[in-house]
């Protein structure tokens, strides 16, 4: 299926007419196309008339060129090269009078013409260049005002939708029954907000946005084939800026294009696209200022969006944060204003708490977190209640709901920008709105004890940190890290191999409570390998073997080594 073809956001559309629609005129009647009918569809936006042999130092592209060969007449070789150089230089065709100056059109003239595409007509005697010349400006001028006023009347109608309110429902709408074509509204993560038009068009349309690639560089604006590219999708970032390049690939007769996609970009920000689909190939370049058009009213419509997200959020936010710390006032208050939200904070739930790492708090950091996990609890359970934090995210979920798969679904639609992670702690379940703020500061603790046990990223549950939540307790590091050196000696670091190795054997052999024979199979080593590093162990540490106070502080000081950042 092919893609949409994209538009960069700083090209200018030319407005004219194609050479095919230039030979329909009446004082063309009787010319003749000789050469390059593949660029019949090349657009004419001015024109001009050969009389000096330099004429290339005056020509501007999609000029239509007219001749007698008088400048040529001496040096009928020169022909050869002026298709190629007019070529280049943008033209869209050239127009000969033979038999005055010129009998003939080379061979090599004729054959390069069909080569490139560049049209060349041969002209009746009996028509004069000036009434060439007011016919064909006469019409351009009549077009581009028609498209001018066309483009007026879609921009008012699309503006008084934004005016009344309207979002990208009514913008798609719009703009579809305008043009006649299914047009998409997409973000900037390639999920279509809005679809209107003929049903099986959009289906086409959305299944064509599904399958594009978010990794393509912009197309140019002047230079959109007809034949769509790679189907590689459009770019989630703001086009580059290009020079346009000559409109020489336009269909015979100026075609239109089956997809089209248009940025929406608005303060600099790239808020997704508006992408059209015609069948019949109708989308023209006019068209295209149109979804010009309606792509500035969407990204109108968004930025207002965002303006009352922005606002709704804080109002969620500072709600929540006064149910969690037991100041949103009574229980059936609390319970009202929850409803508005549309959060049920009447059944048994779960508070969980998602906490940037260090060195990851960061302003857009935090932004993409609520991001995330807003659309996760959307997934996982559309009443349960999310709000961002300062520097961190609670949400508060039906106790039922799998925790850690909730977490680990905002976690993957969050790892688009690594290194940055964030740990996140679940509160055991709360019975109602009475005993949140308690679950809030279980699930506080449960993240960052839990980063402290397993490092960025951790998923922690209250009911698993035992004794690590009443070592987190102890403010004071420099007493706990005393605390180890006096209970593990020499054991207390890693400066020694050896150390740390009988460290390793000591925290196994209390796992197992002192049982030599398992002790001896976890570690691989043989029965009396392990009494002689216990006999060491004990000449280290002292008798911990027969004083069970000695085993619970060396249990603890290896508990207190686990935990990270103290």
């Amino acid at each position: 299926m092919e893609p949409p073809v994209r538009l960069a956001s700083t090209g200018t559309i030319i407005h004219g007419v194609s050479v095919g629609e230039v030979l329909g005129v009446s004082t063309l009647a009787q010319a003749r196309l000789i050469a390059g009918e593949s660029g019949l569809g090349r657009i004419v936006q001015r024109l001009n008339v050969m009389e000096v042999p330099d004429i290339l130092a005056w020509v501007k592209p999609h000029e239509l060129l007219l001749t007698t060969g008088y400048p040529l007449r001496n040096t009928p070789q020169s022909l050869s090269r002026l298709v190629a150089d007019l070529d280049e230089r943008g033209l869209a065709a050239l127009a000969i009078k033979l038999g005055r100056y010129v009998d003939e059109l080379p061979a090599e003239m004729v054959e390069q013409a069909d080569r490139l595409g560049f049209p060349l007509i041969l002209l009746p005697n009996d028509v004069g260049f000036d009434d060439i010349l007011n016919q064909v400006l006469t019409d351009i001028l009549n077009r581009q005002a028609a498209v001018l006023a066309r483009a007026e009347e879609a921009h008012r109608a699309l503006v008084q939708v934004v005016l009344a309110g309207g979002g990208l429902d009514e913008v798609t709408e719009g703009v579809a029954g305008l043009l006649d074509v299914a047009v998409a509204a997409v973000d900037g993560g390639g999920r279509v907000r809005a679809a209107a038009g003929p049903p099986d068009h959009v289906t086409v349309l959305r299944e064509s946005i599904r399958r594009e690639s978010p990794a393509t560089t912009p197309a140019r604006r002047q230079g959109v084939a007809t034949t769509p590219p790679r189907p590689q999708g459009v770019a989630t970032t703001p086009p580059r800026s290009e020079n346009p390049a000559p409109a020489r690939r336009a269909a015979p007769g100026g075609r239109g294009r089956t997809f089209v996609s248009v940025p929406v970009v608005a303060a600099g920000h790239h808020h997704g696209r508006i992408v059209a689909y015609s069948p019949s190939g109708a989308i023209r370049d006019s068209d295209i200022g149109i979804l010009e058009r309606a792509a500035t009213v969407a990204a109108l419509v968004v930025t207002r969006q965002e303006a009352v997200n922005a606002v709704e959020s804080k109002y969620r936010a500072d709600f929540l944060r006064d149910v969690l710390t037991g100041r949103a006032g009574g229980a059936e208050r609390l319970t009202t204003r929850a409803r508005t939200f549309g959060w049920d904070l009447e059944r048994p739930v779960t508070v969980l708490v998602a906490e940037l790492d260090p060195d990851g708090d960061e302003r857009s950091a935090q932004d993409r977190l609520v991001t995330s996990w807003t659309a996760a609890i959307r997934r996982h359970d559309p009443r349960g209640a999310v709000a961002g934090f300062s520097h961190e995210v609670v949400a508060v979920v039906g106790a039922t709901v799998d925790a850690a798969r909730l977490a680990k679904d905002a976690a993957s639609a969050f790892a688009d920008s690594p290194p940055v992670t964030f740990s996140t702690g679940t509160s055991r379940p709360s019975p109602g709105a009475d005993t949140l703020p308690e679950a809030y500061a279980q699930a506080l603790k449960a993240a960052r004890v839990g980063r402290q046990l397993h490092g960025p990223g951790a998923v922690a549950h209250f009911d698993q940190l035992g004794v690590y939540r009443l070592l987190s307790l102890v403010n004071d590091t420099d007493e706990l890290h005393a605390f180890v050196r006096e209970t593990l000696g020499p054991l207390a670091t890693d400066d020694d191999a050896e150390n740390a190795d009988l460290r390793r054997t000591l925290q196994v052999l209390l796992e197992t409570n002192l049982n030599v024979a398992e002790t001896a199979r976890r570690l691989h080593f043989h029965y009396n390998t392990l009494r002689y590093r216990i006999g060491k162990l004990e000449r280290l540490l002292g008798g911990f073997t027969d004083d069970p106070h000695l085993r619970l502080n060396l249990t603890l000081a290896l508990h207190v080594l686990r935990m990270r950042g103290i």
